[in-house]
């Protein structure tokens, strides 16, 4: 690590205020260019700890990056991983305070919540299948601390990969029978089709986004416990959204979700 525990810490409250007051900064690396990976999921954790301490429940887990072309283009191997929490959640057809947000964005994805512990090295899609109590239609908006919505990875890896806000909704399946690859998903704002996608965006299978999550965490001698809610990356690129947007997206076998943003 590049960074001593004052700056990790004095950063966590820097992006942790920014997301508490809707109010966009520069990007951390600006100034700490000297910032490495390991910094970046340290400055994410000291957030998560700030958050913990007042009262907020993590509620889940989520993976970002998980298009390959997407990587390809950040010059990434892997995608980032960040967690979500109590009040980032929204009924579905429930209302979405643009107030409380800086420049939200919405992308679909496929929900996993696991019935035993998940834990790597060697986690694998079979694996990951075999713990899945369900899979759920989700939509997640992300909304950047940055400015413009710029950033680089290290300083979008500490803001928490963008989390902001998530919806759950359709039907609960288990995964068995379900060709998850191959899920079609179509997106609508206000009523027009703004994408449409695959599940096989998210890492050619859904729940290879499970594993690569279950891997990097077991690197840093951590597991996903039983009972863990995940998000596992878009499956749709993200649209951006402002005050009066109606927002459906329709998967298909697992129903749809819907908001609305006020």
């Amino acid at each position: 690590m590049a960074l001593n525990a004052t700056t990790i810490n004095e950063l966590a409250l820097h992006l942790d205020s920014a997301e508490r007051q809707a109010h966009a900064v520069h990007k951390i690396t600006d100034d700490f260019p000297e910032m490495d990976w390991a910094d970046a999921y340290a400055i994410q954790d000291a957030i998560r700890e700030l958050q913990r301490q007042r009262g907020v429940r993590i509620a889940g887990l989520k993976m970002g990056l998980t298009s390959s072309a997407k990587m390809r283009q950040m010059g990434v191997v892997e995608p980032i991983h960040g967690f979500i929490t109590d009040y980032g959640a929204v009924a579905d057809g429930g209302e979405i305070d643009t107030g409380t947000l800086i420049h939200p964005k919405v992308e679909a994805e496929i929900a996993f919540v696991t019935n035993r512990p998940l834990r790597g090295p060697g986690c694998h899609i079979g694996e990951v299948l075999a713990a899945t109590e369900f899979v759920l239609p989700a939509v997640e908006i992300i909304d950047s601390r940055y400015e413009d919505f710029r950033f680089d990875l290290k300083s979008v890896i500490a803001d928490n990969t963008s989390s902001a806000r998530y919806v759950l909704g359709g039907r609960t399946l288990r995964p068995q029978g379900l060709d998850l690859r191959n899920l079609g998903v179509v997106m609508a704002r206000n009523g027009r089709v703004v994408a449409t996608a695959s599940a096989a965006a998210v890492l050619g299978h859904p729940a290879q986004s499970v594993a690569m999550l279950a891997n990097m965490l077991g690197a840093r001698d951590r597991d996903i416990p039983a009972g863990t809610l995940i998000l596992t990356g878009g499956v749709t690129e993200a649209i951006a959204v402002e005050v009066g947007d109606n927002i459906n997206v329709r998967f298909q076998h697992l129903g749809s979700v819907s908001m609305r943003f006020v």
